[in-house]
């Protein structure tokens, strides 16, 4: 064990909660100061040839641990919204999009961050650390819907905006096919090998090439080396101050279960000087809130669940029957375009064969004025029943669809809380309140409505969408967000919780804006730019590592705002 000191009190320095972006890169950041960490992960590990053959096999994909499926790929329905997300060791890593950019510098001066640090100055550097660490570089392989993507945007008039995707993957050196093992190219020698990518589009759903640079391979992978221990398939159910000392001063215990075997819990505690909250946003504001209102942590911001960001996001598919294309080739997202300065718009594939997503979609009705969407699909279905038919197909979907990843830098936003809803009394659970997010963005619905048939193909949408009108995201955010003061966050501009001392947040809830581009990226820099705040474990004391204490905030709340320490 990597402990700096020998204080019994403690089994740990840092008990991390989730191995995502801002948990592994926390780990990675905090051993290399010769901290012991320990890292909770509900998901399981997996290496490349784990991975299932296909999407379709619900077992191996779809994370439900209470139906048997203990795969990496998890779907959260709300009234106001569908969240996908990832639970593995490596978090999101594992099945996210593998794109990596960097946000225009306008979205630092907008929602609950922007007093709180001159962003634009400090996080260029962290930027630069993040890329590096992950292999960031340009996309090399274009496949048919990139090509489609880049024509349609030619015919509507932004060709210019059309690029490649920055993407954490690793391209054969010598400009071969791919699939090539190669030794470490990133770390000089002191990482795991690469294989080089094949454009086979299985990004999504697990590399089995072994091309893909997920956390498993770069931050946690040094973190391990360097004695962090990391607990799969366990589940973080409580943390709690220790000594009675309401603020943290004294450390926490952290209690453990399994989170796959529902007849052995095996529950347990652990101890630890500091605890990283990094179990992605829903995860995170579900523990908050439970810590919360079971009264373990109950300083925590009245601002948790506020303002939780869908990134203003849309899916539209495209699908091209005939056999002239075949979109499944290249990796996931390998081009995108801006159809005006808010709205972005990425092209997402699937390897073939894996035809999950077919499941989800229906064919997209025309939207116009303020008539319910419903209706427009209902339309359609009456004016196009053989190919509403066959939109419900999803045999080979994969391999004849584009899906577009919409997203725009305009803000909308909702709230969530915790509760035990009527028809489910005996667990709470996480719901949102407010204005629902418009899942219709019409400049979009026009761009493709104009677009696509003119190639040959049909547009489609998910069903919650055209039906509910309620938009699908893979990139929930906010709900825990960075702010100058407690009243309107619950992190400081270093992610420490208010309220508490050697409480951190280091996940996609703190992120206080709309991006317009996937977060991932931005939630890697946010979590180097917070640990490089704190000091080599021989270096610090406990008056360094502490955050902003119990009587702070109950001054601050008297005041009404308080200047953040440096």
């Amino acid at each position: 064990m990597n402990k700096h000191n020998n204080d019994s009190r403690f089994d740990f320095d840092f008990v991390i909660v989730g191995s995502g972006f801002g948990g592994s890169v926390s780990a990675c950041r905090l051993t290399e100061k010769g901290y012991s960490v320990a890292v909770m992960e509900q998901g399981k590990r997996w290496n490349k040839e784990d991975f299932p053959e296909t999407n379709m096999n619900p077992r191996k994909y779809l994370w439900r641990p209470s139906l048997g499926m203990q795969g990496f790929f998890n779907i959260r329905f709300f009234r106001h919204m569908l969240v996908v997300c990832g639970n593995a060791v490596g978090g999101g890593s594992i099945t996210y999009g593998n794109t990596l950019l960097v946000p225009p510098d306008s979205v630092w001066q907008e929602g609950s961050w922007a007093a709180a640090q001159d962003w634009n100055k400090v996080m260029p550097a962290h930027f630069a650390a993040a890329q590096k660490m992950l292999g960031v570089v340009d996309n090399q392989i274009m496949g048919d819907a990139d090509l489609v993507l880049k024509q349609m945007a030619e015919n509507a008039g932004v060709g210019h905006t059309f690029k490649p995707t920055r993407v954490a993957t690793f391209f054969d050196p010598k400009g071969g096919p791919g699939g090539e093992t190669y030794a470490d190219p990133y770390f000089n020698g002191a990482g795991p090998e690469r294989s080089s990518c094949t454009g086979c589009g299985g990004c999504m759903v697990g590399c089995k090439v072994g091309a893909k640079n997920t956390l498993d391979l770069n931050y946690l992978y040094f973190a391990e080396k360097r004695g962090a221990q990391v607990f799969e398939q366990t589940r973080v159910t409580a943390v709690k101050p220790l000594n009675g000392k309401e603020d943290g001063s004294d450390g926490y215990e952290i209690t453990i279960e399994s989170s796959t075997n529902w007849f052995n819990r095996n529950r347990r505690s652990v101890r630890a000087r500091s605890v990283i909250f990094s179990a992605s946003s829903l995860g995170t504001m579900e523990l908050l809130f439970k810590q919360k209102q079971d009264g373990n942590l109950p300083n925590i911001s009245n601002a948790l669940g506020k303002q939780v960001r869908t990134n203003s996001e849309s899916l539209i598919g495209a699908r091209f029957r005939g056999g002239k294309y075949d979109m499944s080739k290249g990796v996931a997202i390998g081009s995108s375009i801006h159809i005006d300065q808010h709205t972005h718009i990425e092209a997402v594939r699937f390897r073939e064969g894996n035809d999950f997503t077919g499941l989800l979609v229906t064919l997209m009705g025309r939207h116009r004025g303020s008539m319910p969407r419903v209706f427009s699909w209902l339309g359609t279905m009456v004016r196009h029943p053989v190919e509403f038919v066959k939109a419900h197909i999803p045999f080979g979907f994969a391999k004849q669809t584009i899906i577009m990843l919409c997203m725009q830098t305009l803000d909308g936003h909702l709230d969530m809380k915790l509760e035990r809803p009527w028809y489910f009394p005996l667990r709470r659970m996480l719901r949102t309140t407010g204005k629902p997010i418009p899942a219709f963005i019409p400049q979009v619905n026009k761009f493709m409505e104009e677009q696509v048939p003119k190639l040959g193909g049909v547009n489609a949408t998910t069903t919650t969408e055209m039906i509910f009108n309620i938009p699908t995201t893979a990139h929930c955010m906010g709900g825990a967000a960075i702010a100058d003061s407690p009243a309107r966050g619950v992190v400081d501009y270093r992610c420490r919780v208010f309220g508490y001392q050697n409480l951190y947040i280091c996940d996609g809830s703190i992120l206080g804006a709309n991006l317009g581009v996937n977060p991932s990226l931005t939630i890697t820099a946010l979590a180097e730019h917070a640990m490089s705040h704190i000091p080599p474990a021989q270096e610090a004391g406990l008056e360094q590592l502490q955050g902003i204490s119990t009587r702070q905030m109950m001054e601050t709340n008297a005041r009404g705002k308080m200047a953040v320490p440096a």
